[in-house]
């Protein structure tokens, strides 16, 4: 138990680093999205090629269909994320696109899986917490709305995502499933990317050290942990802790961007902490079947 709550604080910290490195960057949404892909892709292949060729051989049809789904799903998720990031605010997008939960307890329902009540009521605790801290813009631009609706979009493809990788994790290595689904999810979105006329080179070199560190810190960190998590936690407990990227991400843009943070930012985290504790302490620690 100690040892997944430590790998759930270390995914957490890694993944909000994300809004605020991408802030950084005056890369295209769609090749900042390729290059965290691509770049994880690079650093776990040697690592397949070494030690894991054996089980990529003995893959069956129905698992390599999956991992290209799965792929698929994860460069929507970050094709349509990314791109909202610069239609509207951080705080916003990423509260929307951590919304993932509730697209994975509807699965849950939708599959006949019992739901308990205390879940049902943590989930909508966090997911509160979560409108809580990105604030509620009344006088919402038109550019802002279509960015709000595009994390949406995000937010039903990473939990699609999630799903996923929570069967083919039972057969499949980490390593293995990581690496098929970070490299399909670069492969689409460097189509997406020249399609769109986005450059996918050509920048300063302050720019590619912050590729890098996207890379190997919410990528490689990030989302190999969660990754691995999911064959012995649920989909929706993973989730859940996904949702603490909203706060972790304003507090490390406070410190570093001087975004500070105001009351409502903390009530959140109170709210999502307290929805994240409802639903570990009530539902199983192994995935569904």
């Amino acid at each position: 138990m100690r040892r997944t709550v430590a790998l759930l604080a270390v995914g957490v910290l890694a993944v909000s680093l994300a809004a605020p490195l991408m802030a950084q960057l005056v890369v295209p949404a769609l090749a900042i999205a390729f290059w965290r892909n691509a770049l994880g892709t690079g650093v776990l292949v040697p690592a397949v090629l070494t030690r894991r060729r054996a089980e990529v051989a003995s893959l069956d049809r129905g698992q390599v269909v999956a991992i290209v789904v799965a792929g698929l799903c994860l460069a929507a998720h970050f094709g349509f994320w990314v791109t909202s990031l610069t239609m509207t605010s951080v705080a916003s997008s990423t509260a929307i696109v951590s919304l993932q939960v509730v697209w994975v307890v509807g699965w849950d329902l939708v599959r006949g899986v019992p739901v308990p009540g205390r879940v049902l009521l943590g989930v909508l605790v966090a997911v509160i917490g979560a409108v809580v801290v990105s604030g509620v813009d009344l006088s919402v631009s038109r550019r802002a709305l279509t960015g709000d609706l595009l994390a949406l979009v995000g937010s039903v493809a990473v939990a699609a995502y999630a799903v996923i990788g929570g069967h083919v994790r039972q057969r499949v290595s980490t390593t293995t499933y990581t690496t098929g689904a970070y490299g399909v999810a670069a492969l689409a979105l460097g189509i997406a990317a020249l399609v769109a006329g986005q450059d996918l080179g050509g920048y300063d070199a302050d720019q590619w050290a912050w590729l890098v560190l996207l890379a190997a810190t919410a990528q490689l960190l990030g989302h190999s942990v969660f990754n691995h998590l999911l064959a012995t936690v649920t989909p929706t407990v993973v989730s859940l802790a996904l949702l603490l990227e909203i706060p972790g991400a304003a507090i490390i843009a406070g410190f570093w961007l001087d975004q500070v943070p105001g009351f409502g930012a903390v009530v959140g985290l109170v709210l999502i902490l307290a929805g994240m504790s409802v639903v570990i302490r009530t539902r199983p620690t192994a995935p569904a079947s």
